[in-house]
Formats: C-alpha cells, sequence, structure tokens
C-alpha cells in the first residue's frame, strides 16, 4: 500500500496516527520491555501476570534474564554477595526456591511457640525438633539465614514472638556453621595452626549474632602493625621489619633488631593506643573475645598475649605461647639456634604492658615457685583450651540467669569440640541440661559416652539416666496448662493483669507482668530471705512474675509495684516468649499466654484506658475537665 504523502513529499499526520495505532507493546525492543518491566513497582506477581500474555513476553521474561534477576535481587538484597558480578544463573528457580524456603522457615518459627511455650523454662534455650526441621528442608543454608534475617529486621514492636525464636534459630545455625570450621580448623597440622584464627572461632561461637571475622579482625591487627613501622622507622629507618608487606612469612634473626620490634610495639600498643590489663573487671567475659578486646583496648592475659603475639609475627618477631599458672605469658628466646633451657628466655607480659621478665620474676607474678614445666611453649590448641577454660570458670560461678547459662554452654560445648573426652566436662554438660530441662535425648548420649570412657561413673551416670527418661516420658504425656481466671473468688485480690509496664516502688527497677499468683507460692526459706514478712500484706497477697529492665527476672508483691507513670519498652531478652506486640502503652500478650491467662487482656486494656487515654479530645468539655494531677499518675 503506497504511503500518503502531503504536497512537500512528507507522510501525513493522518499517516503517522494510524502507524501508531497499529503499533503493540510487543513491538518495542527486548531491551526496552526488559527495561519497563524492571520498574520497581512490579511485584513478581506482576511479571507472572505479563509472561502469561503472550510468547513474546514470556520469552522477555525468561528465567536467566535481566527481568528475573533484577526482581530477585530487589526483594532479596543481602544475597547478592553469593552471586559473582554479572553472573549467568536461572534467576526464577532462584526465586523460586528462596520463596519457597521463606515460606517453610516462617511456618517452621509460627510454630515453635505454641510447641515449647509450656515446656521450656525461662533460662533455656530452645533446643531440639525445631532445629532438625529447618536443617532437614536441604534447601540452601543462605536462605535459610536471609529468611530468620528478615524476621529480625521486621517492624521493632511487631511480631515479638516470631522475632523471639526466629532469634534463637538463627543463633543455633551459625553455631553450628562455626563448630564445622573449628573442627575442620583442628584437622589441620599443628603448625599451620593461628592462635588467632583460634581465638575468633571461640569468639564467633560465642557471640554468633555479632559480626565477627578473621578478615575483620586481621585488618584492624594490620592497621595497628603499620602504626608499629612508623614508630619503629624514628628507631631504624633501615629496619628489616619496615619492608615486610601483608602476608610475608619474614623473621627478624638479629636480636637487637628484634628487640627494637618490642620497643616500637610496646610503645604503640600501651602508650598510643592506650591498652590495659582489666585489673577492674577481670572475669568479665567480653575480655575473652577478640573483637571486643580490639574494640575496649582491654583484655585478659591470655587475649592480649593472642593479638602481642600476632602482631610481633606480622613484624618478624617469633613469640611462644607459655601456659604459666593464673597468668598466661609469652617467651622470646635469646639464642640463635632456639632452646628449652628456660633461663634462655625472656618471658613477655601482655597483661603487664609488654613488660620482659626473667624466669625468676614470673613467679613473682603469682606468688610462689614452679617447675620447668610451666614455662615450656605450648601448641594451639592448648591455647584455646586455656582460653575456653576462663570462659568456663566465669560461667560457673555465673548469677544462675539466662546469660551465665548461655556461656556455660556455650563454653562446654567449645571445650567439648576441642576435647571431646574430657569426662568431667561431659558430665557437667549432661547435668547442665538435665538442670534446664533441655534436650533430654542429648543427655542421654552424652551419659553413653561417660559410661563408655570411665565405668566408675556409673553411679552418677544412672542416677541421671533414671530421671531423663522419666523426663522423656513426661514429654510424651505433657500436663495441660493451668488457667487462672481473674473471675473466680480467690483471684479477685489480684489487681494488674499481664501485659502491664510497672515500676518497683522500693527498689525503682522498671518491669512488665508476665504472670501472677493470687498468693505467694516460692518456697518458705525463699520467703525468709526475702523477707517478705517485713511486707504489710506478707506472703498472703497477690505476687507477680515479672521480666526487668536488666534482664533479670523476679518476683514481686502487689504493694511494691504500681502503673508505670510514662510506659516504655522494657528491653528484656525473654519479652518475645511471652508477647507479641509492644502497643505504646502496654505489651499485648501473644497466644499461648492469653491461654493461661484469658482475661487478662480485657483487664489490661481497661486499665491502659484509665490510666493513660483518659483525655481525649472532644471527651469532655475543657470547663468539665478534671485537674490533670487527678487524671494522671506521677
Amino acid at each position: 500500500m503506497a504511503t500518503v504523502v502531503d504536497g512537500e513529499g512528507q507522510p501525513s499526520l493522518n499517516c503517522i496516527i494510524s502507524d501508531l495505532q497499529t503499533k503493540k507493546l510487543t513491538d518495542l525492543p527486548t531491551e526496552l520491555l526488559e527495561y519497563i518491566l524492571c520498574f520497581p513497582v512490579l511485584k513478581h506477581v506482576d511479571i507472572c501476570n505479563v509472561s502469561c500474555c503472550c510468547k513474546r513476553l514470556h520469552d522477555v521474561c525468561h528465567g536467566r534474564g535481566k527481568v528475573w534477576g533484577h526482581q530477585y535481587k530487589l526483594r532479596w538484597p543481602r544475597l547478592q554477595r553469593f552471586y559473582r558480578q554479572n553472573e549467568c544463573c536461572d534467576w526464577l528457580r532462584e526465586y523460586k526456591t528462596r520463596h519457597r524456603v521463606g515460606i517453610q522457615i516462617h511456618s517452621t518459627v509460627e510454630s515453635i511457640s505454641k510447641r515449647f511455650f509450656t515446656e521450656v523454662p525461662c533460662v533455656g534455650q530452645v533446643l531440639g525438633d525445631s532445629f532438625a526441621e529447618i536443617e532437614s528442608l536441604g534447601m540452601p543454608e543462605h536462605f535459610c539465614e536471609d529468611e530468620l534475617l528478615f524476621i529480625l529486621s521486621s517492624d521493632k514492636r511487631k511480631s515479638l514472638t516470631l522475632k523471639y525464636y526466629a532469634k534463637k534459630i538463627l543463633y543455633f545455625l551459625r553455631q553450628q556453621n562455626i563448630l564445622r570450621s573449628l573442627k575442620t580448623f583442628l584437622e589441620q597440622p599443628a603448625e599451620q595452626q593461628s592462635s588467632l584464627e583460634g581465638a575468633v572461632l571461640v569468639d564467633q561461637y560465642c557471640n554468633p549474632l555479632a559480626d565477627v571475622t578473621v578478615d575483620s579482625i586481621s585488618a584492624q591487627l594490620d592497621e595497628i602493625a603499620e602504626k608499629v613501622k612508623k614508630m619503629l622507622r624514628i628507631k631504624n629507618a633501615s629496619h628489616p621489619s619496615l619492608r615486610i608487606t601483608q602476608g610475608d612469612r619474614f623473621v627478624v634473626e638479629d636480636f637487637e633488631l628484634q628487640r627494637q620490634v618490642l620497643w616500637a610495639l610496646n610503645s604503640v600498643l600501651y602508650e598510643q593506643l592506650q591498652y590495659k590489663g582489666n585489673e577492674f573487671d577481670y572475669y568479665n567475659p567480653l575480655n575473652s573475645y577478640i573483637h571486643q578486646v580490639l574494640l575496649r583496648h582491654t583484655g585478659i592475659p591470655i587475649s592480649l598475649s593472642v593479638l602481642y603475639m600476632t602482631l610481633a609475627q606480622k613484624l618478624g618477631v617469633q613469640l611462644e605461647p607459655v601456659n604459666f599458672p593464673n597468668h598466661f605469658l609469652l617467651r622470646w628466646c635469646q639464642k640463635p639456634r632456639g632452646s628449652e633451657d628456660i633461663y634462655d628466655f625472656v618471658y613477655i607480659d601482655a597483661f603487664g604492658k609488654g613488660k620482659q621478665l626473667t624466669a625468676k620474676e614470673c613467679e613473682y607474678l603469682i606468688g610462689h615457685q614452679v617447675t620447668a614445666d610451666y614455662y615450656s611453649a605450648i601448641n594451639t590448641t592448648e591455647v584455646l583450651l586455656r582460653m575456653v577454660g576462663n570462659l568456663l570458670n566465669i560461667g560457673k560461678k555465673g548469677e544462675g540467669n539466662e546469660k551465665s547459662y548461655q556461656l556455660l554452654r556455650d563454653s562446654l560445648d567449645l571445650y567439648l569440640t576441642i576435647n571431646p573426652d574430657n569426662v568431667q566436662y561431659l558430665l557437667l554438660q549432661a547435668r547442665l541440661y538435665f538442670h534446664l530441662g533441655i534436650w533430654p535425648e542429648k543427655v542421654l548420649d552424652i551419659l553413653q559416652h561417660i559410661q563408655a570412657l570411665d565405668p566408675s561413673q556409673h553411679g552418677a551416670v544412672g542416677y541421671l539416666v533414671q530421671h531423663t527418661l522419666e523426663h522423656i516420658q513426661h514429654k510424651k504425656h505433657p500436663a495441660a496448662p493451668e488457667v487462672k481466671m481473674r473471675s473466680v473468688s480467690e483471684h479477685r485480690e489480684v489487681k494488674y493483669s499481664v501485659g502491664l509496664i510497672m515500676k518497683h516502688k522500693r527498689s525503682g527497677y522498671n518491669c512488665v507482668i508476665y504472670g501472677w499468683d493470687p498468693k505467694c507460692t516460692m518456697s518458705q526459706e525463699w520467703i525468709t530471705t526475702m523477707r517478705v514478712h517485713q511486707l504489710s500484706n506478707g506472703a498472703s497477697q497477690p505476687f507477680y512474675n515479672v521480666l526487668v529492665q536488666d534482664g533479670t527476672c523476679r518476683y514481686a508483691a502487689q504493694e511494691n509495684l504500681e502503673p508505670h507513670s510514662a510506659p516504655l519498652e522494657i528491653g528484656h531478652q525473654e519479652v518475645g516468649r511471652y508477647f507479641s506486640e509492644f502497643a505504646d502503652t502496654h505489651y499485648v500478650a501473644n497466644e499461648e499466654l492469653q491461654t493461661r491467662y484469658p482475661e487478662d487482656m480485657d483487664k489490661t486494656l481497661d486499665t491502659v484506658q484509665e490510666l493513660y487515654h483518659r483525655l481525649t479530645p472532644g471527651s469532655v468539655d475543657q470547663e468539665q475537665a478534671p485537674p490533670m494531677d487527678q487524671t494522671m499518675p506521677m
């Protein structure tokens, strides 16, 4: 058909309009269609619908194409680090897999609260079958972790129960990975094992939710090493250590040159950067975590020694760790061909600002003489056992709260991974799990292992086996949860309800109620110790289970509590176990807690309305409004 032109030889306007009307979306170039379909407003459902329209659009939205790659990266940006730039990948398949994992993880986490609420004690961690379910999904592990992180990053005040269990699962999954890395590390030849890498693995296991990596720790030490080189340049501009680059394994042989390195190291570490031994809070577990030592510039002898030894090695000076009793040391050989004579070494106290000591002076640190064996160098495995042993002792001395139990469990896991046949600590682990009432099947496995290693332990093993089997039997026939109705006559004295944010009149702490009893149900010994008889209403008044801002769980008398004048969030690690949401003035009990206290939610809402919402716009005339001090608690 001939094109209609005007008198000047140009296509007519009508012709242009006609041609445009015959053009379709599918006539656009592929690149332009991809650009349009990558607009952020379009979701995966939209792309699915578009791809079903015709073959042309279906081809544009093919699995390995730009459109599904964009959808995948837009929805799960954290996963981009697992793919190489411009990697050719079946993005549609990846999207479907990640989407399916998200649904399954979400479902598993939601079900945990119902299954474990009545069984797991407040101080215990949810363990067992739920984690096996996650691992049995057979999905890429980083997909599982990404979904858990997605749950944790949602609205801070909502889905608290979901986040509570998601955090525990993430904690466990990361620890399992770290244990596998530790086992691989321990299989390496001793000469290839780095004390720093081992210390980082210990740190990671005890802090699995923190962002701690060997690379990040090494980078911080490289920065310190560069500062030492600047100081060393002042002392000796031609020093060979100045020519060492990252990754070099250079050893300075001359003793005077080694002395110059240690002088510069001490100047930078203790004078310029102000590192020091933590004498005032020695038993704080943070002193044992390498990332915290670098952050806080303080630690205990062994953690500071690992840093000192690593820095010296980066600068060409070889130091050896010494498992000296009560005070970890380093030794520096003064003989060119090495020696085992304890008097051929200078001993370095990293806790004491790098002070150099003779063998005799080392004994003054601990106040008594020791045999020559204690001056011997130890390998990396022994360094880790000493480090983990310190954490174990701190955990055993703990206050019996969630934090100390967690530290004890983590350090036992680490110690028994390094030394799996230590009967003393195997028995301690079995007793700890038994005490917490968690993972009875694992308790039986531990006890069987103990019996095989040391038959003389049959008494303790037999007792624990008997009671653990009773616990397992009890799990098969769980008792129905106790339901407390406010309307029952014996509960009429109970003034407050679960979810209310309170203040303790005497101690001043802030807390939230998660349970109550019409009278004190604690033992007579506890009542006497806590001087309950000195209260005006004694033990016969209602008592409340409360989560306190400082992380403790307490049992408070009604006369000692009052509603908080300005309700605030309670930063307690167990809040999510009992509550699903923080609603500005109170916490909303989750489904499980509401089952136990079915009438409390209405009471909480009534109390909140009376205390904090009495004055609302338009509720009363301004002239009729009561004075402020009559409407709001002070």
